[in-house]
């Protein structure tokens, strides 16, 4: 009976073993599942559902397409001709829509995805909006999409004889902020409106430099750029009713060809990506240079350069992507990571090309007038190496950065999710938390197993593991609400602690050493923490008490009004230029460090109470003292567990949550500043994983920061059994 025990409690062990590899290797390949997509390109295909539609047939005569724009869906395109008709592409076949410009041909225009808006200008001096709404009709199970054009009233901004080369249309509410440049007999000339509908058309070209070619209003009604013939960009800023010229620049100043081919807005109208006639591609964006107050334009983004200067450009309004392409090579690209997320020499030359507002599709209108359709699935666009763990240089930054900041106030915020924050801030709590617990724990527990009487020993041992049991959540409450504050007000007592604590104890004990055995002997071994311990709380009063002296004394302040203050928060911004949180790095050292040290000084006691007596007798017989014996012979053969101690505990730090959550700022920066707070993959994971909608890209990330905590504590608990084994090899015992 008892050998079948004996064998089905190993078979038992053994399947229970297997499981839990299983079980972890399962958990890992499902982190890794959810994970995979956010390095995946863009996938583009053709839409099998949807033949090649000519145009052809309804153009007129010496008509072309000049701009084409896409509803919601993607399922009916609109092109507008030359001559001012409207061409829906939509159904089973195109269709006319009419015409918009009252028979006027059509010499420049622009679209606003955004707010469905073709901008019309023409050779009589006027300028027409023309709004395209549409809605879907949903019958017996198939939708349709319908379109109908509604047109504005036309802007009479020049003579009638004047022709508008290039225009502009943005209005919110009761304003509205329209530009055009206009050639007539005098040459070219910036006509803009601002303000109410019969607000008067001036003239700005007196604020231009070079020949203006091409005019984009930004959508806030706050700015014109006006880019000219010879490549200069004038980036005009409104202040009240008037505009005046905050910046001119030449993107492509280092270029042969300084000219621009093409320029658009990327969604939130703060960052302008452009191409020259050779095809290089570059983003410029608006952020306050060092010693400047107000945001100007400058260079952010290099792309991998087009094979010419872009024939057509396309922005997405869900994201900072866009479509742009020269020939027959079309390229969609991510205007935060600079990365391109799909190209491809397509079989035509498209003259046109659309993104839909779902992001879910991209039309091309080619050479040959025929409409082709593209389904586009490119869920995770701002996600990618560069995104993950590269600077990146976004929107109002200065410079390139690491950044999270997962979520904004605007549907035109930049994701930032770089790991490398995450990482920083998982290292920095944890280098604090050991720098706290190590000492405490290994000293504790090689003088309870060495030194100290049995008698205590059975009573000290089972209250630090009770420690263990205390809830983290507990601890970041003590943390937040009771350690930080105490920490911030009596930091100089709390300095003095930590310096004449140690160094007071390290002193009793060198001169308790250098007493004869005839007066130590009057204290039994194993009790001289008797006498220690009132001795160090006294220590500990004193420093408490001394520390407002200390702060008097050196930590002070002058303030504006010429008084002196004596302020610890103050004199360390005041000295460094760091800023002082009162929750912090030094509180998480203390509190985290205080839930892993119950685990280090358990097992490192263990390991140490376990090194046979025998090595200890000989070494005392030798003529080796406690302290000798306990530090040449005992702690070597001991290492393996003590080893072993440390990476538990390292392992129990890394994962610390809710301690992190409680007791920092939870900001996710890079600062080696012990005053400064941080935020670990961990508490990220707790904190954004709620919120986070299920599949999307911070989801994603969340598993991706997941990910790096199983690969850094396996690679941790790897190492640490090569070494262990290794150690335990060397100092084994026969």
């Amino acid at each position: 009976m008892t050998l079948l025990v004996d064998r089905f409690m190993t078979s038992f062990i053994r399947i229970g073993g297997i499981g839990i590899i299983l079980a972890v290797f399962a958990i890992c390949v499902f982190i890794i599942l959810q994970v995979l997509p956010l390095f995946r390109s863009a996938q583009v295909e053709p839409v099998a559902a949807h033949a090649e539609r000519d145009i052809g047939p309804l153009l007129a005569e010496g008509s072309l397409p000049v701009a084409l724009g896409n509803d919601e869906w993607g399922d009916n395109p609109f092109i507008l001709a030359s001559d001012g008709k409207i061409i829906f592409g939509g159904g089973s076949a195109p269709t006319d829509g009419g015409n918009v410009t009252a028979g006027r041909r059509v010499t420049a225009s622009s679209y606003d995805i955004k707010h469905q808006r073709l901008t019309i200008g023409t050779p009589t001096g006027a300028v027409i909006p023309v709004t395209i709404n549409s809605k879907a009709v949903v019958a017996d199970k198939v939708r349709t999409v319908v379109s109908t054009t509604n047109i504005g009233e036309a802007l009479q901004v020049a003579d009638k004889d004047a022709v508008v080369t290039s225009a502009g249309w943005v209005d919110h509410d009761d304003r509205r902020l329209v530009a055009a440049i206009v050639e007539q007999s005098g040459g070219r000339h910036l006509k803009v409106q601002y303000g109410q509908v019969d607000s008067a058309v001036v003239d700005l070209t007196n604020l231009l430099t070079g020949t203006p070619a091409q005019v984009l209003v930004e959508d806030h009604l706050d700015a014109i750029l006006v880019i000219s013939q010879q490549g200069d960009v004038t980036y005009l800023f409104r202040k009240g009713d008037q505009f005046s010229a905050r910046q001119v620049f030449r993107p492509f100043a280092d270029a042969k060809d300084q000219r621009v081919s093409s320029a658009f807005f990327l969604l939130g109208d703060v960052s302008l990506v452009m191409t020259n006639p050779e095809g290089i591609n570059r983003q410029f964006s608006l952020y306050i240079h060092p010693g400047d107050s107000a945001r100007r334009f400058g260079l952010t983004k290099e792309f991998e350069p087009l094979p010419a200067g872009a024939r057509y450009g396309a922005i997405s309004v869900r994201n900072k992507a866009f479509l742009v392409g020269t020939g027959h090579h079309a390229s969609l690209r991510y205007g935060t990571s600079a990365s391109t997320r799909w190209e491809e020499d397509l079989s035509f030359s498209p003259a046109l090309g659309v993104i839909n507002s779902k992001y879910t599709r991209m039309t091309f209108l080619g050479d040959d007038n025929r409409l082709r359709f593209f389904t586009l699935d490119d869920p995770h666009p701002e996600s990618g190496w560069t995104a993950f763990f590269g600077k990146v240089w976004y929107e109002g930054f200065a410079e390139a950065k690491y950044e999270w900041q997962s979520t904004g106030g605007t549907d035109d915020f930049e994701p930032k999710l770089s790991m490398i924050n995450l990482i920083f801030g998982t290292f920095k709590a944890t280098f604090y938390a050991l720098l706290f617990a190590v000492p405490v724990a290994l000293f504790a527990a090689i003088y309870t197993a060495e030194f100290m009487h049995p008698r205590f020993k059975s009573v000290v041992k089972p209250t630090v593991e009770v420690m263990a049991s205390l809830p983290s959540v507990v601890l970041g409450f003590l943390a937040a609400l009771w350690l930080a504050p105490l920490i911030e007000s009596r930091f100089p007592s709390v300095f003095l602690i930590i310096l004449t604590v140690p160094t007071f104890a390290c002193l009793m004990g060198f001169g308790w050493s250098k007493f004869s055995p005839a007066v130590r002997s009057k204290i039994p071994q194993g009790w001289e923490f008797m006498v220690l311990i009132p001795m160090l709380l006294i220590v500990s009063i004193i420093a408490w008490d001394l520390g407002p002296a200390l702060e008097r004394g050196i930590f002070t302040v002058k303030l504006d009004d010429g008084s002196v203050i004596a302020d610890f928060r103050r004199w360390w911004t005041a000295i460094t230029g760091l800023p002082y949180e009162q929750r912090n790095s030094l509180v998480v050292g203390v509190m985290m460090g205080f839930a892993v040290i119950p685990i280090i000084f358990t097992i490192a006691e263990d390991a140490l109470s376990n090194v046979p007596s025998n090595l200890r007798s000989a070494s005392l017989a030798l003529g080796a003292s406690r302290w000798q014996t306990a530090i040449k012979v005992v702690v070597p053969t001991a290492s393996a567990g003590i080893f072993s101690a440390l990476m538990i505990g390292l392992g129990r730090a890394i994962g610390e949550t809710m301690i992190v959550v409680m007791a920092t700022g939870n900001t996710g920066i890079i600062d080696l500043n012990i005053f400064n707070g941080m935020r670990t993959l961990s508490a990220n994971i707790a904190v954004e994983l709620p919120e986070a909608p299920h599949g999307s890209t911070l989801y994603r990330a969340l598993f991706l920061g997941a990910l790096l905590l199983f690969i850094f504590t396996f690679a941790v608990n790897t190492l640490a059994e090569i070494l262990r084994a290794r150690l335990r090899e060397k100092y084994k015992t026969v």
